[in-house]
């Protein structure tokens, strides 16, 4: 659901810059607030896990359509909603300028339905509404799937009148909302199943680390190794070789495009910010499409299992050393002016 320039204006396209400049800065001095030295691994490694996984595009039955997790719920769940929408605004921002996935003036309105909705909306009234202050396996399974699914059709909702107030003449609301519900619902059910099983996972490795990033308590003294350990791990393996098996179909977003104007591609109106936006990302992507300029994506041989694409592999391990190092970066200075500005004790 990575929306492209074509798809709005340079004024919605700067609304929605607006909106997501107002929520960073809001959400920085939150986390200068709460932050503790100890969960800015955990926002380094969660984001270069949400990194990798997005690279993992699977197929959605008899759609022609793919679709790949958005991350915001488990982003919130496992660092809490500030730090969990600052760690999204970087994912998507490495991805924009490095891999040229999403427009650069489209990015304010990615961050903002891919993070904006799961941690603000999605979590407080429907994942911690399931499963409170004493989660169980059921809760979890059943917040997990249901948060994510909210989550992510308020995003696919925020594409629809990002368009429409654009004006793209090629999506008109009605058909374009009737599009991307129901292939959006099919993508969020998978995202739920995936975050639950993750959460259940650090539930089991370490609970803590779930019940104090929810209160935005400190994480100092909880034992995080294990469950760094495993995002990590998973990373490098998703982002590094389970890439490979990505399905090769239109994305939600591109499959709905295609169904009601007729191709993946909308042209839309150009301006001088558009090319200006363009060129600047044709400048900094240095792996477009998560693979070498000059090479082309794995294909699949007779037996099924895929060509060894190193571009793809490249770009997924690259990208989630990126995202981590931003994402901890990001952690470390908010951390540091928060105890510079706190006066001494003796």
């Amino acid at each position: 659901m990575h929306m492209a320039d074509a798809l709005m204006t340079p004024a919605v396209g700067g609304v929605m810059w607006g909106a997501t400049a107002m929520a960073t800065v809001y959400c920085a001095k939150k986390v200068r607030e709460e932050l503790d030295e100890s969960k800015v691994p955990l926002m380094g490694v969660a984001g270069a896990f949400i990194f990798a996984a997005q690279m993992l595009n699977f197929s959605i039955p008899g759609t022609g359509s793919s679709g790949h997790i958005g991350g915001g719920l488990l982003l919130t769940v496992l660092l809490g909603p500030y730090a969990a929408f600052l760690v999204m605004t970087s994912v998507l921002g490495v991805q924009a300028l490095f891999f040229a996935d999403g427009g650069l003036l489209a990015l304010g309105a990615n961050a903002f339905n891919l993070g904006f909705f799961p941690a603000f909306v999605a979590f407080p009234l429907v994942y911690r509404h399931i499963v409170g202050d004493r989660p169980t396996g059921a809760r979890i399974v059943t917040g997990g799937i249901l948060g994510a699914v909210v989550g992510l059709l308020l995003g696919a909702m925020g594409v629809v009148l990002q368009t429409t107030t654009s004006g793209v003449a090629e999506l008109p609301f009605n058909a374009f909302m009737l599009m991307m519900m129901p292939i959006h619902l099919a993508i969020g059910i998978v995202e739920g199943l995936v975050t639950a099983g993750v959460i259940l996972f650090v539930y089991k490795a370490q609970p803590d680390i779930l019940t104090r990033s929810a209160s935005g308590a400190s994480l100092a003294g909880v034992r995080t190794r294990p469950v760094l350990t495993g995002l990590l791990v998973a990373a490098i393996f998703a982002g590094g070789a389970f890439a490979w098996f990505a399905s090769a179909s239109p994305d939600g977003l591109e499959w709905a495009i295609e169904r009601v104007a007729g191709t993946e591609e909308i042209e839309g109106a150009t301006a001088n910010l558009h090319e200006s936006a363009g060129a600047l990302q044709e400048r900094t992507s240095f792996l477009p499409g998560y693979g070498f300029q000059d090479g082309e994506a794995a294909a699949a041989r007779e037996d099924g299992w895929p060509v060894v694409d190193l571009g793809t592999t490249t770009a997924g391990v690259v990208g989630a050393g990126i995202t981590l190092g931003i994402a901890a970066l990001i952690g470390f200075v908010l951390r540091r002016r928060s105890a510079s500005r706190t006066p001494a004790t003796f």
